[in-house]
């Protein structure tokens, strides 16, 4: 099952504004290591269950994987050969808007290179280039 908010008030969504940097959830808040985004992009629910298959399968299913972006804006498309006009399209998907600096996923209870491979991993499988991150020690 695709990540989804479960009711929205309106299906139909306007495009948004992309520009500027993520301040909130740009830090390592609850695991240990993070991945985090260096350029913007629209995530499809698609590419984030693929990160997290990719992630939790190099780990073994030990430790713990925390996804800190959420699928919460639509997307619409008209079919193809339709001609202008005739309203918005119908909703093709759902997108998770991903800023610089965005943290991504964030992993714990497993050493600093199973972590780094597992985000290696996933950071391939997404459409833009992103950094591992280590909670800093306070």
């Amino acid at each position: 099952m695709p990540l989804m908010p479960k009711r929205v008030k309106y299906r139909k969504m306007h495009r948004g504004n992309r520009a500027g940097l993520a301040y909130r959830g740009s830090s390592v808040s609850f695991g240990q290591y993070g991945l985090q985004s260096l350029d913007r992009c629209w995530l499809d629910t698609k590419v984030i269950e693929t990160c997290r298959i990719a992630i939790t399968r190099h780990m073994k299913r030990r430790g713990k994987v925390w996804i800190r972006i959420f699928p919460d804006k639509t997307y619409t498309k008209k079919p193809l050969e339709v001609r202008m006009g005739k309203g918005k399209g119908p909703v093709e998907s759902w997108v998770a808007v991903i800023k610089p600096a965005t943290m991504l996923f964030e992993v714990d209870g497993v050493s600093e290179a199973v972590a780094k491979e597992a985000m290696r991993l996933a950071a391939n499988k997404l459409p833009i280039r992103t950094k591992f991150v280590v909670r800093r020690k306070v």
